[in-house]
């Protein structure tokens, strides 16, 4: 089922998600789920489960191929639980960001360039992988969410922030993250 995305404004988005403590149940299959539609529905890289209401440590993402981000590589379809992100450099990079919870608006954010992250899928299965690049930026951007933190919190020039249709001619403005 696709679900209602909340849009930055909205106090929801700012509270700190609790951890699953229960793996493989109904609930949690439907939540994902439900999840992936809304993700795939609006043409997103990922979605965190606070973006849709539900107070919880549940980030999706991952892609073949997206519209909104054409040169990003692909990135593994993941369903990631209660995630510990640790930075494995303190080397940063730019990068420019968009959010389903901010829509039509972008902006350049500095993100660390390479991370492990872990935690447990649906099934409650161990996850440990190491990304770098636009799949460290995702990683970081979904994990953000989930301490209420949306991407223009993390913006330092605001000369490079604004409307997806002005900076990006033919991307498509209404669905960003």
């Amino acid at each position: 089922m696709i679900r209602d995305i909340l849009k930055m404004g909205d106090p929801r988005l700012l509270r700190i998600a609790k951890p699953v403590e229960q793996f493989d149940t109904p609930e949690l299959r439907e939540l994902v789920a439900d999840m992936f539609d809304t993700m795939k529905h609006a043409n997103g890289a990922g979605l965190a489960a606070p973006q849709i209401g539900v107070d919880l440590q549940v980030v999706i993402f991952g892609f073949e191929h997206n519209e909104r981000y054409p040169d990003a590589p692909e990135v593994p379809e993941t369903v990631l639980i209660n995630p510990v992100v640790t930075p494995l450099t303190q080397d940063m990079e730019e990068g420019w960001e968009g959010c389903l919870s901010v829509p039509g608006l972008r902006g350049m954010v500095n993100r660390y360039s390479m991370l492990r992250y872990e935690g447990v899928d649906q099934y409650g299965r161990a996850i440990d992988r190491v990304a770098e690049g636009f799949h460290a930026r995702v990683v970081q951007h979904e994990c953000d969410h989930l301490i209420g933190k949306l991407y223009p919190m993390r913006i330092t020039d605001f000369s490079k922030f604004g409307f997806t249709e002005i900076l990006f001619p033919g991307l498509d403005p209404k669905s960003d993250d």
